[in-house]
Parts: C-alpha cells; sequence; structure tokens
C-alpha cells in the first residue's frame, strides 16, 4: 500500500495525472490501476469528478494527511538507518526525577545495555517537572519519573507501583512490644531524604495524616548515604521499595520493619515521551523494551 500512498499524494501535490505521470515516470493507465487498488484497498473512493477536475473525497483527504505523515515517517527512518550504518551506533537521552535516578534508572541502563551494546546512553537528572519539560522540548528521548504524568503533549507509561518502607539498624532496639505501628514513628530518631522530591512530599503527608513528628537528624538527598549514617545516628528511614535490594538491606545490616500503613503510601513510577510518530525506531523500540519489562502493569 506505501507505494500506492505515494502515487496518491504525488497526484493531489501536482493537481494533475499528466504531470505526476511525467513525474512518476509510469503511464497514465498504470497510475489509474494503482489508485483503483488503494481505493478498493480502503473501501472507499478517493477522489469525485467534477467536469473535468478531479476534486478529494472527505476519505481522500484523510488519506492524503496519512500518506503525508507516513512519508514524513519513512523518512525519518531511513535517517536514523543511515545514522546508524555511518556511525555502527546510535544515543538514547533519558531524563530521571533525582528518585528514580537512584532506584529505577541503573537497572533500567544496564538492561538496554546488555541487550544494545551499540547503544550510547546519556542520563540528564532533575525534579520531576524539569524531566517533563525535557521530554516536551526534545531535550530527552524518555523520562522516568515517580508519578503519572497529565500532559496533552505527551504519553505517560505506568511501570510500577512503589511504597514506603521502614528501614532500621539492626541492632537498634525500638519498641518492646515485639511490632511496630505507625504511631511508633511519632519523635522516632530518623534521616529523611531532602525537601523538593516526592519521595520528601509523600513522607511529608503521611507524618501530616496521622500527626506525627519524628526526630529529624539529618536531610540528605543520596540513598546511599542515608543507609550508611543509620547505624552511626542510630536513626531510622523511610525509602521506597524499589531501592530496597537485599544486597543492600545485608551489607549495611539493616532491617524492614513492615507497617500495614506504609503500604498505602503508593506512587506509580512512569516512563514519558513524545507522540510516537515523532520519535526514531529505535527510540519506540527501546520504549517497548522497557515496558516489557513491567507486564504487571501494561495488563
Amino acid at each position: 500500500m506505501y507505494e500506492e500512498l505515494h502515487v496518491f499524494s504525488v497526484i493531489v501535490e501536482q493537481s494533475s495525472m499528466n504531470k505526476a505521470s511525467a513525474l512518476l515516470n509510469l503511464s497514465q493507465p498504470a497510475l489509474s490501476r494503482k489508485i483503483a487498488k488503494l481505493e478498493q484497498d480502503i473501501g472507499s473512493p478517493l477522489f469525485r469528478r467534477i467536469g473535468k477536475r478531479l476534486e478529494l473525497t472527505r476519505i481522500g483527504q484523510l488519506t492524503y494527511e496519512y500518506a503525508i505523515e507516513l512519508r514524513q515517517l519513512h523518512r525519518k527512518y531511513l535517517q536514523t538507518v543511515t545514522e546508524f550504518t555511518a556511525t555502527g551506533r546510535s544515543s538514547l537521552t533519558i531524563g530521571a526525577s533525582l528518585t528514580t535516578l537512584q532506584t529505577t534508572l541503573p537497572d533500567l541502563i544496564q538492561m538496554l545495555t546488555s541487550a544494545h551494546p551499540e547503544v550510547d546512553i546519556k542520563a540528564i537528572t532533575g525534579k520531576t517537572h524539569e524531566i517533563v519539560s525535557l521530554v516536551r522540548e526534545h531535550k530527552a528521548d524518555i523520562g522516568i519519573v515517580a508519578s503519572s504524568i497529565e500532559d496533552s503533549t505527551l504519553r505517560c507509561l505506568p511501570l510500577f507501583d512503589d511504597h514506603l518502607l521502614l528501614i532500621l539498624p539492626r541492632n537498634q532496639v525500638v519498641t518492646d512490644k515485639g511490632s511496630l505501628g505507625i504511631m511508633d514513628l511519632d519523635g522516632m530518631p530518623m534521616i529523611l531524604f531532602s525537601r523538593g522530591t516526592w519521595y520528601r512530599v509523600l513522607t511529608d503527608e503521611l507524618f501530616d495524616k496521622y500527626q506525627l513528628q519524628p526526630d529529624v537528624r539529618m536531610e540528605i538527598d543520596s540513598f546511599e548515604a542515608i543507609l550508611r549514617l543509620l547505624h552511626t545516628c542510630r536513626a531510622a528511614t523511610l525509602l521506597p521499595q524499589s531501592y530496597m535490594r537485599q544486597q543492600l538491606i545485608d551489607d549495611n545490616e539493616l532491617v524492614v520493619v513492615p507497617i500495614r500503613e506504609l503500604e498505602d503510601t503508593k506512587r506509580t513510577t512512569s516512563l514519558i515521551h513524545a507522540d510516537p510518530a515523532g520519535l526514531s525506531s529505535s527510540v519506540r523500540l527501546w520504549i517497548n523494551e522497557i515496558a516489557a519489562r513491567f507486564p504487571s502493569k501494561q495488563a
């Protein structure tokens, strides 16, 4: 159908079967056969004859707009192939919010580079609204943010849900009740993530909801630094489930304390990108591969 759409668009743009025939180096009967085949495939006439003139039907106008979009996509595809053939490499720029930089991005980069060692991956970090702007302005091919985004110019693909966990040094005695509840966070020494990120907003909302006033010892913008300081400060912390690998827990001699109310502190980590029609074929491929890594959210 692509060839017939190309012939059709040339006829429309030349406003003449004779000119289109000369430009395409095809006879007029051959042009007519291609248009007839296209109309048969679509199931609707593309032209109406008015005297000696041909005018587009409404379906013809829609088909012409589609043919133009397809032509632009085809050119972009050929350009991508040419660039890749010339260099043997391709590039992907990922915008990551401050929290996903530490939780989700490392695994994604490892996945992409393992499957596509020829890819040059660049990362730009910032707050969520900054990442949204970068993707909207095409300064980043995709964005990974720890929230759902509503923006008419972007597509938001949910990857997975996350929630906060209470993390304590393994040898820290906090209560003699045998288990902890949400109210035990009141007055508890804590190291929290720095203000300005959604994890800190989520934490503060939790404190406000249950009228908790923990003893905040430090505010740090590094999850790794927080974990390393818990023993020194004899403090607890609240960190996202997506960050807390078992290896981290074991290496830092920590324990995860289950608290039911923390399971309600849910946020969705999402991938954002511009209209797929404006993306290169390789970027669309990587988006599909990332989505396939989180099949539960795509069901």
